[in-house]
């Protein structure tokens, strides 16, 4: 497993001279600072233009891999206010950019068959009272940036000349709890939606990935979509879990980005997919260790994503549930015989023993 550095490990390597590893993991906050210092590092400009000299080229090589981040940031208070200010906002590059990636997400969950007709909705959080969303009655794999909507953390459409979802609020339940929730999807992935409906709960301790990348799933109780109800439901959940099953509806997954929580959609379908299949092997599910799991959950707080579970003992990590496919068909046995009836073997013997009298009579 490769060395996951924090911003502070990285920060103390630089200062003590010391080369960062170069098959290390950078934790996000740590990878800015890493490409903050190697941006303009040895290169000089000439006629506007950005040249590396050759003292510097070394240097320059030697530049740390680095990862996109687009986790969208603000100045906490600095939301607009009037009406000038926010269409302003709302037409701005930074936000046609979070536009045009909501639709891209959107095409790729149509594409995946994560929605069907207008289902599923989209939000980025863009400020302290402020979030994207897409609009209601609308195919996620067909939308323009145009479509999207700008609203207040308590569903007030702001602006956009489409109506917003009508489950904007859903997603405001979990990031008003949860500040590192930049961004929601939902939508209704065949597999998890299949857990989701048939109230079966999604085994732990089987794939490494799904517990760095998902974590603990949750599961919230149904509630009618759209209803303040169902955003406190979700949201007491969500705040503690990245991804969360919503009985009898469909999943909801955060994010830092939306792409990162876009991500989180396909593995858990990926995961509920590879669990259905493994159960109906017959062999049973085999499960790492407790001990195990434990370094995953380390690791999944070094890449700077919570988990409910870090406080808990071994002894209390892998669940106990033994899932099994909702149907085990068997096939009788070519040897197997039917059970002899009584009657017929007492008919049976009464004629042998007939005939043998008769035989030995002659």
């Amino acid at each position: 497993m490769p060395q996951v550095l924090t911003l502070s490990e990285v920060e103390a390597l630089t200062k003590s001279g010391q080369a960062i590893p170069a098959d290390a993991m950078l934790t996000p906050s740590a990878r800015d600072f890493v490409n903050e210092r190697t941006r303009y590092a040895g290169r000089t400009f000439a006629h506007g233009s950005a040249t590396t000299s050759s003292s510097s080229r070394s240097a320059t090589a030697a530049k740390a891999p680095s990862i996109p981040d687009y986790e969208f940031k603000w100045t906490p208070g600095t939301d607009p206010r009037t009406p000038a200010e926010i269409e302003k906002f709302f037409h701005s590059p930074a936000i046609q950019v979070l536009k045009q990636r909501m639709c891209d997400m959107g095409s790729r969950l149509w594409t995946r068959d994560y929605t069907d007709g207008n289902g599923g909705n989209i939000t980025i959080r863009v400020g302290d009272n402020l979030a994207l969303c897409t609009p209601t009655l609308i195919c996620k794999g067909f939308m323009k940036p145009e479509d999207m909507c700008l609203v207040d953390l308590d569903g007030n459409q702001l602006a956009g000349t489409r109506v917003r979802t009508s489950e904007a609020k859903t997603h405001f339940g979990i990031m008003k709890r949860q500040p590192a929730a930049k961004a929601c999807v939902h939508a209704h992935p065949p597999h998890a939606t299949a857990f989701a409906i048939a109230n079966a709960q999604i085994p732990s301790c089987l794939i490494p990935e799904a517990e760095v990348f998902l974590g603990k799933i949750g599961v919230a109780k149904y509630q009618t979509p759209g209803t303040a109800a169902n955003a406190d439901e979700v949201g007491e959940v969500g705040k503690d879990h990245q991804a969360v099953l919503m009985k009898n509806h469909g999943v909801i997954v955060w994010g830092k980005d939306v792409e990162d929580a876009y991500w989180k959609m396909e593995n858990i379908d990926s995961y509920c997919r590879t669990v259905w299949i493994a159960a109906g092997l017959g062999t049973g599910l085999h499960r790492f260790s407790t001990g195990h799991l434990k370094d995953l959950i380390n690791l999944r707080q070094k890449l700077g994503m919570p988990d409910p579970r870090a406080s808990l003992k071994e002894c209390e990590l892998c669940d106990t549930t033994d899932f099994r496919p909702g149907a085990v068909c068997e096939a009788p046995s070519a040897s197997r015989e039917p059970a002899p009836n009584p009657e017929v073997e007492a008919l049976v013997q009464k004629l042998t023993d007939e005939i043998a009298r008769k035989l030995a009579g002659a």
